[in-house]
């Protein structure tokens, strides 16, 4: 059903038209502006019908009202006999849809009604998909299809639109800077500035001027006055990096900052309102320097209002092909060197490496393979030897028992369960503490429950 809002004051109107424009048409008499606009913010109707007579003050009230109409993504149609027909064409040209005669035929209304809804609709998906599509570019430095990334993808378009402090961890590499400037880019605060600062990068007799800015004179050294990048955020988003390694009285400042929303630069008394929002970022358990006596309590409830954990690669293996293939279409096209493809075994070994740099770390590794790759494809010869060597044999493959592959493959083995075991069977935990990646522990294990020949203490899938 089409529901059509009429402006008008005859409620004949209204009535002979829902009458004859049958079921498929809802008609809903507006005699006011007011009440126009306010079905209109609500979304009451489809397409308005506006109809004109010639008093002049009801003249121009359609005339506003065909402007907000147009505004507001609804479709309009102008009803006016011939003696306002130039006026009507006039509306058309404001933003209506069309123009109809008064009395106007039963058909041609219906024809021209449906196609007004029809434009209507076809605008609103279009602007949905504008809006999707943004949504979308926002992220798209993030790669992944794992559970764990579609957390952070949920977590990030829940925040976008709030001022509440979000802590972005994460081990180094995993991409906590991109998950920032995705919730500032989503957010309401996209047009404005984006600052990121590594505090951990900045000297700590530095720390403070360069957060709050400075005055003339302030300390040795000064020339002149300088905007912190407090200052320079403006009304758009500071991104502190490392937040961990603030000292103890810088701690203190930016606590009482975020307390009062108020800071000054060194050297002033004058206060200057903070208005930008605050994303910290930190590789470090902030719970432990808490408990070290490193870090404030009361900072870590400050910052700690909305956490967004950036997974490290070894947990979401699933996602290295699609991030492997981003660098190699990124740097290929940078280097000019037609490389397509990755070998299926060479994917393998990149899906059986443990990334303690993480995805930093596999964006460098295409790099060299696409440098050193002497045709469209990069090999296993082309990847790093470190990688190549954490490669494990096929459970398949068949080793007589005294050979040295069938020695090694065992060892490795004892060693997966060893770390299981001291880990208390947390097998993320485990994998750390080899340095190799979850899914590479799992097929050690694997090769313990189902080679006989392996040794009978060989840890129980349960317990594992």
């Amino acid at each position: 059903m089409i529901r059509i809002g009429l402006y008008s004051e005859d409620s004949k109107l209204q009535q002979i038209l829902s009458s004859v424009l049958g079921k498929e048409f809802q008609v809903q008499l507006e005699p006011t502006e007011d009440g126009v606009n306010r079905m209109l913010a609500v979304g009451a109707y489809d397409v308005m019908i506006l109809d004109l007579d010639s008093d002049h003050d009801s003249l121009q009230q359609r005339i506003a009202c065909c402007r907000r109409i147009a505004e507001s993504k609804v479709s309009s149609v102008v009803m006016a006999d011939d003696a306002l027909r130039t006026t009507a064409a006039e509306l058309v040209r404001l933003g209506a849809y069309s123009y109809c005669r008064k009395p106007p035929s039963i058909r041609d209304l219906k024809a021209i009604l449906q196609r007004a809804h029809e434009r209507c609709s076809l605008q609103q998906d279009i602007h949905r998909a504008k809006q999707q599509l943004e949504e979308d570019s926002c992220c798209d430095q993030m790669i992944g299809s794992s559970p764990q990334m579609q957390q952070v993808y949920d977590l990030v378009h829940r925040v976008a639109n709030l001022n509440a402090s979000v802590l972005v961890t994460g081990e180094s590499g995993t991409g906590k800077e991109l998950i920032a400037r995705a919730i500032h880019n989503l957010g309401a605060r996209s047009s404005k500035p984006f600052v990121a600062v590594c505090c951990g990068a900045i000297p700590e007799t530095l720390i403070e001027a360069e957060l709050f800015g400075h005055e003339k004179g302030a300390f040795t050294g000064t020339v002149g006055v300088r905007e912190g990048y407090l200052e320079q955020a403006g009304e758009g988003t500071l991104l502190l990096d490392e937040i961990g390694e603030l000292s103890p009285s810088t701690q203190v400042k930016l606590l009482r900052v975020l307390q009062q929303r108020e800071y000054s630069r060194l050297g002033s008394s004058k206060l200057i309102p903070l208005r930008a929002r605050l994303i910290f970022a930190t590789h470090a358990d902030l719970a432990e320097l808490v408990a070290q006596g490193k870090f404030r309590l009361d900072l870590f409830y400050r910052i700690n209002v909305v956490k967004v954990n950036a997974p490290p690669l070894q947990e979401r293996v699933e996602d290295i092909p699609q991030i492997a293939m981003h660098f190699l279409r990124q740097y290929s096209e940078i280097y000019q060197k037609l490389v397509e493809e990755i070998q299926p075994g060479a994917m393998a070994l990149l899906q059986a490496y443990s990334w303690p740099g993480n995805v930093r770390e596999l964006e460098n590794v295409i790099q060299r393979a696409i440098i050193v790759a002497s045709g469209e494809t990069i090999r296993e010869k082309d990847l790093p030897l470190n990688i190549q060597s954490e490669s494990v044999v096929n459970i398949g493959d068949y080793h007589p028992v005294n050979s040295f592959e069938r020695q090694l493959r065992d060892y490795k083995v004892k060693l997966a369960e060893t770390a299981v075991r001291d880990n208390h069977g947390n097998k993320t935990l485990a994998a750390r503490s080899l340095h190799i990646s979850r899914a590479y522990l799992h097929r050690l294990i694997r090769l313990a429950e189902q080679d006989p020949l392996v040794e009978e203490d060989a840890l129980d899938s349960e317990t594992a």
